[in-house]
């Protein structure tokens, strides 16, 4: 198994890198065929949200085993150079911020990944579900085998014992929720402000949610299209709106909550401006969760706008962790367990050919031996002798190879593959004075 992990993610960038960083869904199938394409990559899939982008890769042709993260194979470095080409980066951009996890450091990376002990919100359970879509995406782009297809079977698998035998989920903390946290340390009376959220997925949702759970009843969802929007109405009671209408709904709002997949920014600093003059400098209070941003960096320099990013939601998130610290350490040793079992799993795939290879030996020689003695019982031989002699030869004959190996291993002073033999075929330890010179003197046949 040659399996790599390469990305960046909150801890490693900064927002900005990060949204230069992103991938867009509608383009993620051919940039998958891309890379492989480009980078000599013979399977990969891309993870890219809000605080990461990861590809998860196995390299086209053999190559060396990536166990250390300054190991910058050929892989790695077209890996880096297809990123910074598809995105448009200078070569220097991302240097500093990117990672590199091989094999059975992967691996680890990838099960804390999916069981949100590596999200800026510990234990965050959206997460696995990011993980499951971009492995079926890259299903659908074909560009997962079977290497990764195993690997992310077994993360799921221990994704899923995390969720279900620790409390790493238990509390309310996501980043929607920290949103929300801090909209209630701004506004005392929060139940009487309004809110508007843009874009309708499951942040947003969580976000509705929670403010539902504050007291929030005045809520407008914004979307390009009104299906999902309608889809929130229908089970929160909130308003659906195009984001065409923002500009209209944004001077009766007080907070807002934005989260869309889109490439470009959705609210500018004019829109907000002339908001502002129309409800005479009453304060909005802002949180952009997208990446890249919904919300024009520039919005931030406003008198009376209080905006927030992912990034600044890290104070907020970390008061609200300490009840998942010991579940984490939980969730860590069913890790080891799970890397544990998956690597054995693949170290075990390796000698599956080799055995293989055996077993079809022996059976030609078993084949061979056996034809001799048909045709020795069609002559009319005694049939007592052919089997005894059927025996004999084919134990010959099966023992013969190992035999010289033991014999020329021990020769050459390699006593460390003679105990490995003993092990091998469950023999008892020999005394060395007492050879068994038939083994090694066996007639040839």
């Amino acid at each position: 198994m040659s399996l790599l992990v390469l990305g960046i993610n909150h801890n490693t960038a900064t927002v900005a890198v990060r949204e230069k960083l992103a991938f867009a869904p509608e383009h993620m199938q051919d940039a998958l065929q891309q890379a492989c394409r480009k980078a000599g990559l013979a399977e990969v899939s891309i993870l890219s949200t809000c605080n990461r982008t990861e590809l998860y890769a196995v390299p086209e042709q053999a190559s060396p085993l990536y166990e250390e993260c300054a190991d910058q194979g050929k892989t790695v470095e077209a890996i880096t150079r297809w990123l910074c080409e598809y995105h448009k980066l200078g070569p220097g951009e991302l240097e500093s911020a990117l990672y590199l996890h091989g094999n059975e450091q992967a691996v680890r990376h990838l099960m804390r990944v999916a069981s949100g002990l590596d999200s800026m919100v510990l234990g965050e359970p959206q997460i696995l579900g990011q993980i499951k879509s971009a492995y079926a995406v890259a299903q659908q782009a074909a560009t997962l085998g079977t290497t990764l297809h195993r690997t992310f079977e077994e993360v799921f698998t221990v994704a899923k014992q995390v969720r279900t035998e620790t409390a790493i989920g238990e509390s309310p903390v996501s980043v929607a929720f920290a949103a929300v946290t801090l909209a209630q340390q701004i506004f005392t009376d929060i139940h009487t402000a309004s809110a508007l959220m843009i874009g309708a997925g499951r942040t947003i949702e969580l976000v509705v949610q929670h403010l539902k759970e504050a007291g929030v009843t005045n809520i407008v969802v914004a979307n390009r299209t009104l299906t999902n929007a309608r889809e929130l109405s229908r089970k929160y009671g909130v308003k659906e709106v195009l984001l065409s209408d923002i500009p209209e709904v944004l001077v009766h709002t007080d907070i807002v909550v934005s989260s869309t997949a889109s490439q470009l920014p959705i609210l500018g600093k004019g829109a907000v401006e002339r908001a502002l003059k129309a409800r005479r400098h009453k304060p909005i209070f802002m949180v952009d969760l997208a990446v890249p941003r919904d919300i024009e960096p520039e919005v931030a320099e406003l008198e009376d706008v209080y905006l927030y990013t992912v990034d600044d939601l890290r104070e907020v998130i970390d008061d609200s962790l300490k009840n998942r610290q010991e579940a984490a350490l939980e969730a860590e040793i069913i890790i080891d367990k799970g890397v544990e079992v998956f690597m054995r799993k693949q170290r075990g795939l390796g000698i599956v050919a080799t055995l293989r290879n055996f077993r079809d030996k022996a059976e030609q020689q078993r084949d061979a031996e056996l034809d001799k003695a048909l045709k020795a019982l069609e002559r009319g031989a005694d049939p007592v002798v052919v089997v005894k002699e059927l025996a004999r030869l084919l134990t010959n004959k099966l023992i013969h190879s190992p035999s010289v190996q033991m014999k020329k291993a021990s020769a050459d002073g390699h006593h460390e593959l003679i105990h490995l033999a003993e092990q091998l075929f469950e023999l008892e330890a020999s005394n060395e004075a007492a050879t068994a010179p038939d083994l090694v003197t066996a007639k040839k046949q």
